[in-house]
Parts: structure tokens; C-alpha cells; sequence
């Protein structure tokens, strides 16, 4: 048969000896241009596409970094940990796997840090997380933030990402909507400034809690925002919804957001907010 006098084809000395060397991992395909870009220097351009100026998610451990100055992050000691009310056999398997994975304890992490010298308080959720779901415990460590914001007299910023309430842990994932709206509405009354960052994306009820509930609402470049998909809106209604209607920019021509900032600018733009709420000169 012709099947039997095919041979394997040996490789040749030059092969053996090749020094051609990708290393795993040190590689990534933008979701937009479709390129495929070094990761490291997707990192130090603040992981943006150096081709197409796509935006890449951010760790919290990258984005704190990014926006706070050096050694001045402390986390806030809570001491609670994520339950199973449903009793959902794979739930803590996966959040086991997702810690080892990300080196997080869970979709958010809160505490104290300077921004150029201005203390704030500061929430930063994560997408690689069980996609920034609010669960109990994200949901508790987001209101703790509050309060502590209220008690300290310091400014509120959140980095918000999520795909919406925590579905393993039912109705009481979408009970934290409600607590952490009560506890913004006691920060309002008590004067403090609260800063919303949207990034993508921001869905469900995250974005109909404490993600839309800022004093000022800022927004990264062609972040995907809105309550639920556009298919599942356009089933429901029966109509046809316009094109990138739920993108930052779309919502900022429309007045959901007060403005765009782009990644290098959002430090400074943080912080001369900050100065304005203090009576400075800060100009955004």
C-alpha cells in the first residue's frame, strides 16, 4: 500500500541544532487589530496595542500601581471569606483554582493610597476574577470602602469592571446592589467625593448599583457599558438598538458619563478632580 512507503521524515542536523526559541507565554493576540503582540511590550505601553491602541484588562496589582504613588497602598483587613448559600458543588472548587490562578482572594480589592500626595480611598475591581462578578464578599469590601471613606474624610475612587451579580450565590449577590447604594447615599449626605471609573467591561448590576452612582463618572477608551447585551435588549424590546450604543463614547455623547480619559492621563486627571472638590485650581 502507499501508506506503507510513506517514512517519517527525520530532522536534519540544522534542525537539531537550531536556536529558535519562542517561549510560552510571552505572546498575546489583540482582540481588535488581531495581531499578535509581545505581552512585554504591551506592558510598559500601560497595556495598550502598540499597533492599534486597543485597550487590554488590567490586575488590580497593575492598576494600583499605575495610579497610586509608590509604597503607599495599605489594604483594608476584612476578614471575611466567600460562602456557597446555594451549596453549588463546583463553586469553591473554582474560586480555589481562581485564587491560585490570579494570586487573588477575590474580584476586588480595597484600601488606602496617595495620589500625588492626596489620600484616597480606593476599590479596584478585576475581570480575570469570575469576571468582576459582585458576590457577598466584593459586595461587603466595596461598602466597608464607603464607610471608611466617610469616617477618614477622604475622597472615593472606584475602578469598576464586572460582568454583573454573582449568579452562584443568587438572590443575595443581588442584594449588595441595594447595600452599597445605601452606604453612597450616607457618603453624599456627608459631603464626600466620589469618582467612578468605568472600564471594560461594566454590565449588569454593577453598573445599576454603585458604578453609576459617582459624582464624577469617568470612562476608559471604547469601554463596553450597560446592563445587559445588546442581543438579550434587542430581544426583549423587539427593536433594533444603535450601533456602539453601549460604548463610553456613545454614552458620553449621551450624558451617562461626564468624560473619556485615557490611561496615561488618568492619574493626573484623579488627582486635579481631587484638588478641585478641595477648593484648588486643578483644571480637567
Amino acid at each position: 500500500m502507499i501508506v506503507d512507503k510513506i517514512k517519517k521524515r527525520e530532522p536534519s542536523a540544522k534542525n537539531k541544532t537550531s536556536n529558535i526559541d519562542i517561549p510560552v507565554g510571552k505572546w498575546i493576540k489583540c482582540d481588535k487589530c488581531k495581531e499578535i503582540v509581545y505581552k512585554d511590550d504591551v506592558r510598559e505601553n500601560l497595556s495598550i496595542c502598540p499597533n492599534c491602541g486597543h485597550y487590554f484588562r488590567m490586575h488590580i496589582n497593575r492598576r494600583l500601581k499605575m495610579i497610586l504613588d509608590e509604597d503607599t497602598y495599605k489594604k483594608f483587613d476584612i476578614n471575611i471569606d466567600t460562602n456557597n448559600p446555594l451549596e453549588i458543588e463546583e463553586y469553591p472548587k473554582k474560586l480555589k483554582a481562581l485564587r491560585e490562578k490570579t494570586g487573588l482572594q477575590e474580584a476586588v480589592a480595597c484600601g488606602t493610597g496617595k495620589i500625588n500626595g492626596e489620600e484616597v480611598v480606593i476599590c479596584v475591581m478585576d475581570s480575570g476574577f469570575m469576571m468582576g462578578s459582585m458576590g457577598v464578599v466584593v459586595g461587603e469590601k466595596i461598602t466597608y470602602a464607603i464607610e471608611q471613606a466617610i469616617a477618614l474624610k477622604l475622597p472615593l475612587i472606584i475602578f469598576c469592571v464586572s460582568g454583573g451579580a454573582r449568579m452562584q450565590e443568587g438572590i443575595i449577590s443581588l442584594m449588595q446592589m441595594a447595600k452599597t447604594t445605601a452606604a453612597l447615599t450616607k457618603l453624599d449626605e456627608a459631603g464626600g467625593l466620589y469618582i467612578s471609573v468605568l472600564t471594560d467591561p461594566t454590565y449588569g448590576g454593577v453598573t445599576a448599583s454603585f458604578a453609576s452612582l459617582g459624582d464624577i463618572v469617568l470612562a476608559e477608551p471604547g469601554a463596553m457599558i450597560g446592563f445587559a447585551g445588546q442581543r438579550v435588549i434587542e430581544q426583549t424590546i423587539g427593536e433594533s438598538l444603535p450601533e456602539g450604543f453601549q460604548t463610553a463614547e456613545f454614552l458620553l455623547e449621551h450624558g451617562f458619563i461626564d468624560k473619556i480619559v485615557e490611561r496615561k492621563d488618568l492619574k493626573e486627571t484623579l488627582y486635579k478632580l481631587i484638588q478641585y472638590h478641595k477648593g484648588g485650581s486643578g483644571n480637567v
